[in-house]
């Protein structure tokens, strides 16, 4: 398949006013989808890489770290992840709940003065069921937006587009980001 070539699904005519979204090539998502799955937790491995800039951990805390999502929903998409590997939020205590929701909160700060975040979409899917890719180990999701992020790739086909690579959002947001992270976590 090309780059950016258009595929309309073979039940584009059901879904009225032929409004079913259509499938883009996006090739950085194609090593997720139908690449081997490794046996080991990839959150756990980056608990104990050393290097932080190649496996795009931006902040470590002492119960939890913030690392930029491989495979970003939007531009600027970062995770929290408890370093206990736990698949349940019942399962954290209160002091890696506490963290997890304070770094939170500087990511959405973050997003708000350095990339001039209009909204956030912040969750967690619970389970293989809720849609969690990685359902053993328990994640936030935050996800800046902006009026109008869908733009016309969506409206007209159903596409998104994410215009910036993790590599950028490492770049962009890791100076801001433990700089402001610092101060919340101290400030405890």
């Amino acid at each position: 398949m090309d780059s950016g070539r258009v595929n309309s699904p073979p039940d584009a005519g059901r879904c009225g006013n032929g409004g079913a979204f259509h499938h883009i090539w996006a090739p950085w998502r194609m090593e997720y989808v139908i690449g081997s799955k490794p046996e080991h937790c990839v959150f756990c491995e980056k608990t104990e890489q050393a290097d932080d800039e190649s496996s795009h951990v931006l902040y470590r805390a002492r119960h939890c770290f913030v690392v930029v999502n491989a495979y970003p929903y939007n531009s600027g998409h970062l995770m929290v992840v408890p370093y206990r590997h736990v698949s349940h939020i019942t399962d954290l205590d209160r002091d890696e709940l506490a963290e997890m929701f304070l770094l939170a909160q500087g990511c959405a700060d973050v997003f708000t003065r350095v990339l001039r975040a209009q909204g956030i979409n912040m969750g967690m899917n619970i389970g293989q069921a809720a849609g969690a890719g990685i359902a053993d180990h328990l994640h936030l999701h935050l996800v800046p937006r902006w009026s109008g992020d869908t733009n016309y790739m969506t409206t007209v086909s159903g596409v998104r587009v994410v215009p910036q690579d993790p590599d950028q959002t490492d770049a962009l947001l890791r100076p801001v980001l433990q700089e402001t992270l610092d101060r919340i976590v101290e400030a405890e």
